[in-house]
């Protein structure tokens, strides 16, 4: 399937899935149980209107979802507090699967999400959008109720081309154009069809999570789409336009940090295939400066980006999810 094949058949909009009672029922015909996880870390003033709007129509109104939970990185505001308060499972990520230790970061919750929830599908919803809708959820369910063949769907909005009816000029955040799309165009030039790649909203099959690595920091969504393409192809990706997402942005200081991450993530992915080699071991310090008065100070940041395994390969995620395969042994 070429690129101009899959962008025909392989994105969708959200009102393509506006029937939830449809989604529904053939979840059920399907025997398919659906979890939504939201990471977060100091989300107190968004995290309380998308468990209130995604619970009351997805699992109340339309029993769409069979769980919504909250895995946090350790808010020191009242992300948790409110989130159970609205009947949210919480999770703090620190105290899940100790016996492999602890990492700060999103990707850390979202790879011990795969151990926490049971759905055989997994959304994950970032807890800072402002415009908070439902169709951020049916709009990724979507495509993998009604395509067996797709195993996972990214998320677009805003910016990228025009699927909604109405012209809307082409490309993805700032990083995305400037770093991610460069890259994927010189290394995986069918990866370049996924509109924005780096967006937090998407949903994916146990069957194809559970095989993959997860690092920890800034590169867990571009390290998703290579390890994923790798395995499956372009045939198990879809995307939905999601029309707007309204969220905070960052610095353009944060996102070279954000940047440097996902080099790394990239760098050690090329280095795995034998696509790049690389004569010493990548540098872990990223050298930003701040200027004030007219002095330069240069500040160093320590960005190694730590990869989880895939969570198949841990004891207790296998007797949990897969104890006959751990009985029958190797």
């Amino acid at each position: 399937m070429n690129n101009e094949a899959w962008l025909a058949e392989r994105t969708f909009h959200h009102s393509n899935f506006w029937d939830i009672k449809w989604l529904v029922e053939e979840k059920q015909r399907q025997g398919l149980t659906i979890s939504l996880c939201l990471p977060t870390y100091n989300e107190e003033k968004t995290i309380g209107k998308e468990i209130v709007i995604l619970k009351s129509e997805l699992r109340d109104r339309y029993p769409l979802l069979d769980e919504i939970a909250v895995i946090d990185s350790g808010s020191s505001d009242r992300t948790l507090e409110i989130a159970a308060s609205f009947g949210a499972d919480t999770y703090l990520a620190e105290e899940q699967l100790t016996e492999c230790g602890n990492h700060r970061g999103k990707g850390e919750n979202l790879w011990k999400a795969l151990y926490l929830l049971k759905g055989d599908i997994i959304v994950y919803v970032d807890s800072d959008i402002n415009n908070i809708h439902p169709r951020f959820v049916y709009g990724l369910i979507g495509p993998l109720i009604k395509d067996p063949e797709i195993h996972y769907v990214k998320a677009f909005y805003d910016r990228p081309l025009a699927f909604s009816g109405g012209l809307r000029p082409t490309g993805g955040g700032r990083v995305t154009e400037i770093l991610t799309r460069p890259m994927f165009s010189l290394f995986y030039p069918e990866l370049t069809s996924i509109l924005q790649p780096l967006s937090g909203e998407y949903a994916g099959r146990r069957s194809i999570l559970e095989q993959i690595p997860f690092p920890v920091g800034y590169g867990v969504e571009t390290a998703m789409l290579i390890d994923i393409y790798e395995k499956l192809g372009m045939s198990a990706f879809a995307q939905t336009d999601l029309d707007t997402r309204h969220h905070r942005n960052q610095e353009t200081i944060a996102l070279g940090r954000m940047s440097f991450g996902i080099l790394r993530t990239m760098f050690n992915r090329l280095t795995r295939a034998q696509r790049a080699n690389f004569q010493e071991e990548l540098p872990k310090i990223m050298r930003q400066f701040n200027v004030q008065n007219g002095e330069f100070e240069q500040v160093e940041y320590f960005i190694e980006e730590i990869e989880r395994p895939p969570i198949i390969e841990i004891d207790a995620y296998m007797q949990k999810f897969h104890p006959e395969l751990q009985a029958a042994g190797p």
